[in-house]
């Protein structure tokens, strides 16, 4: 089961009692205070791990609480600090802070490469021990202070899958199949719309290069107010690199292709306007079954309108698949992985 959002609690451990001590020894007159100080709570740290691509583990495990610091001693002993949790997540992570349900301020962070960290809950500080007290008004302080409570709070986390390639196109066009073809994955297929239910990564190698390509579920009208899936998924294309439209070109179901293209651009641009200043490629697909008018042409003008690259495909025969992968591979080398890693503004 593919989860890319849920809530957790995270509480930072608390900070360990001061100690009230005094010396007492043998011959020793007026040994003084030697309470030592608490240890400091733990934190609870988010990290992301290579070997997780989903938060489902999240979706059963929601609590999240940091050991608490060592109380201070004797002999001016300092307490042991608290060990510090950590929260494994996929790269591409982010969390917000909620309240009764809704998300308050900025987002706390995000992690994106594998060993990434962002601390979400801060331990307590441990409490002071009498020796600190002790001065030249006070040679016998008896006093010493409780820890501080570590940190507590409700997060939302989301993940953004981090691909280089975004697969995008209305239902049943083609993208598992492609996807299928141009990698080993194995997506659910089948001839009905939203087979599709969740993103599927798969690695595409070409002439000494490796990317991942994304399968992003289906996009209607709407996407980006909810319709569908759009509100689910759109938000994985902001984590990639280029954009591969995928668009049915047989001409069989009755569909016109133009229209098809400028409504998955026009939901992406209605998402966020930053997307489509990305690299983009359209896949002509189905090119093994073409029907009558052939629209490919068609496609093709709009394409050279919006400055964009077509390549038939057939992932039946396997025709134009090692073009479309070394156009995408062309397009990757024109892009940094910094730039999509950044914030979209």
């Amino acid at each position: 089961m593919f989860v890319d959002r849920v809530k957790i609690l995270v509480k930072g451990g608390d900070g360990g009692r001061g100690c009230v001590s005094f010396r007492r020894e043998p011959y020793v007159p007026k040994g003084g205070p030697d309470g030592g100080n608490g240890g400091p709570g733990g934190d609870v740290v988010m990290v992301a791990v290579s070997h997780q691509n989903t938060l489902l583990p999240l979706r059963y495990h929601t609590e999240f609480r940091a050991e608490r610091g060592g109380h201070g001693g004797p002999g001016q002993r300092t307490g042991a600090s608290g060990e510090d949790l950590l929260v494994s997540v996929p790269p591409g992570t982010q969390a917000l802070e909620e309240v009764s349900g809704e998300v308050v301020g900025e987002v706390l962070g995000e992690v994106l490469r594998v060993g990434d960290r962002l601390r979400l809950a801060r331990g307590g500080r441990g409490g002071r021990g009498n020796h600190s007290y002790l001065s030249n008004r006070n040679r016998a302080p008896e006093t010493a202070q409780p820890g501080e409570p570590g940190q507590e709070r409700w997060l939302r986390l989301d993940l953004r899958l981090i691909a280089d390639v975004g697969l995008l196109g209305a239902p049943n066009a083609g993208k598992s199949t492609l996807l299928a073809s141009l990698s080993s994955a194995r997506p659910k297929i089948a001839d009905y719309p939203f087979t599709t239910l969740s993103p599927v990564l798969g690695v595409v190698e070409s002439d000494q290069t490796t990317y991942v390509a994304a399968d992003i579920p289906g996009i209607l009208e709407g996407a980006h107010q909810g319709v569908g899936l759009g509100l689910q998924f759109l938000r994985h294309v902001e984590r990639t690199r280029v954009l591969l439209h995928v668009v049915d070109a047989s001409g069989l179901d009755g569909g016109d292709p133009v229209e098809a293209l400028r409504a998955v651009r026009q939901e992406v641009l209605l998402w966020n306007p930053a997307l489509l200043k990305r690299p983009q490629l359209v896949a002509a697909t189905k090119r093994d079954v073409v029907g009558e008018p052939d629209p490919l042409p068609g496609l093709e003008r709009e394409a050279a309108r919006l400055g964009v690259q077509v390549v038939p495909v057939s992932a039946v025969t396997g025709a134009g698949l090692l073009v479309l992968k070394r156009a995408l591979g062309a397009l990757l080398l024109r892009v940094e992985p910094e730039a999509a890693a950044a914030p979209l503004s």
